[in-house]
């Protein structure tokens, strides 16, 4: 076994895996996930993992007694201090089971929200990392704060709180999420002005979303010339990023959005809070759905993808292309059945963010659809109607306008979200 660096804490991933579960997924590749989850989170060292069996989850300790006593003995040998689930833990199983292993106990939710808050780099982000690591603390009933560096000094609240200091808990938590609803509101306040005057400039939202570690912010990279934080690790990306690009030889500006890696069973309190980042994809004009092709799991995870898309209301009026990414680690005939499969869908495409094979085809494709989704139309305004007119000119959609002796006729060319836009004003 390598020196083991003091610095790190030492940790394990253990996968239940329920029997009754319609799991999409192989348990061996739930638990590789799993662990990337916690290799994604700095100062931890992941020094095992394992499947673990179960016929149903036991009520007070998630496992049998048996199991139990096998799991202490690896963890004692491995000197371990921290376990990561990855599944959703009762608090009472919590607190039972740190009591029986002696080691520091953290479920999906958990670990997923210590990642959130480690990257989180704008004020909203923060924010709202901060209030969903709140209400999911305020139901576990435990103590104030999971972080990990403050749970380095020991094994935390072995026998549990008392009532009193639960209640004190619970009254700290409800002040700091009040605290935190009106800097949010501020914050978000500000993002509204900025997102209206995006409007304003009359360019098509291109919105890039795919499953966590699917490529997303290298072929954004690649695209728009940014220099996005792009890693091979979970949730590299958790802030929207935004950068203007001229499509290719069409000439065509689009704004091009980069939003959060999605994933299964992404924590509840996690879909509520990054709504905001989601919202780039709702008023998208069009959505490239980045896959790794070269996944195991690429058709499993692109279901989970279209599941939260469908959650979030996207419905099938705005375009959206599938992006077969990475076809550079591709075994040469794997990855000629991938472009033949692209090759006869118009809006499926087999690139590869890393050497550029396949943009270009699908940046042309891009611009043909966004151009061919505006349509050209009459409308009629009394003088009265000020306020539309004046948002026509300002989304730069007028291509004619006549005075009569009501208002005015105008000729517009303009998208679909355009037009419903309009129809809210």
């Amino acid at each position: 076994m390598s020196e083991h660096d003091p610095a790190l804490t030492r940790a394990w991933v253990l996968h239940p895996e329920i029997r009754k579960d319609e799991q999409s997924r192989t348990p061996a590749h739930a638990l590789e996930e799993a662990v990337a989850l916690g290799e994604a989170m700095p100062g931890l060292e992941i020094i095992g993992s394992e499947v673990v069996k179960l016929k149903k989850p036991h009520a007070g300790m998630l496992f049998g007694k048996g199991k139990l006593d096998e799991i202490k003995e690896r963890l004692e040998a491995g000197d371990v201090e921290l376990v990561l689930i990855d599944g959703p833990v009762s608090p009472v199983q919590q607190r039972n089971l740190e009591k029986k292993w002696g080691v520091k106990i953290l479920d999906r939710t958990g670990l997923i929200l210590e990642i959130f808050s480690d990257r989180a780099r704008t004020r909203e982000g923060v924010l709202q990392v901060e209030m969903a690591a709140l209400s999911y603390q305020r139901t576990r009933l435990v103590r104030a704060w999971t972080h990990l560096e403050r749970q380095r000094g020991g094994l935390g609240f072995v026998g549990g709180p008392g009532e009193t200091q639960i209640e004190a808990d619970r009254r700290a938590i409800d002040d700091q999420l009040v605290r935190l609803r009106r800097q949010l509101s501020k914050v978000v306040k500000t993002r509204e002005l900025h997102r209206k005057s995006r409007a304003k400039v009359p360019y098509p939202i291109v919105a890039l979303v795919g499953y966590t570690n699917a490529g997303k912010s290298t072929l954004f990279n690649r695209l728009t010339g940014a220099d996005v934080f792009a890693k091979d690790m979970l949730f590299a990306t958790l802030d929207p990023t935004m950068r203007k690009v001229t499509l290719g030889e069409s000439g065509l500006e689009v704004i091009m959005s980069d939003t959060v890696g999605f994933i299964s069973n992404l924590p509840t309190e996690l879909v509520a809070a990054f709504r905001a980042t989601l919202e780039e994809v709702l008023s998208a004009d069009l959505i490239l759905h980045v896959r790794d092709i070269a996944h195991s799991e690429s058709e499993a995870q692109a279901k989970d993808v279209t599941k939260i898309l469908e959650s979030l209301g996207i419905n099938d009026e705005t375009p959206l292309f599938e992006v077969l990414n990475k076809t550079d680690l591709l075994e040469p005939e794997d990855k000629e059945a991938v472009e033949t499969q692209a090759a006869r869908s118009d809006t499926v495409f087999a690139v590869s963010s890393i050497t550029g094979d396949g943009l270009e085809s699908l940046l042309a494709a891009v611009a043909e659809a966004l151009q061919a989704s505006a349509k050209t139309e009459a409308l009629s305004l009394t003088f009265a109607e000020g306020r539309k007119r004046a948002w026509l000119f300002a989304q730069g959609v007028v291509e004619d306008e006549r005075q009569t002796d009501e208002g005015y006729t105008l000729k517009v060319r303009w998208t679909r979200k355009q037009s419903e836009q309009f129809a809210r004003l």
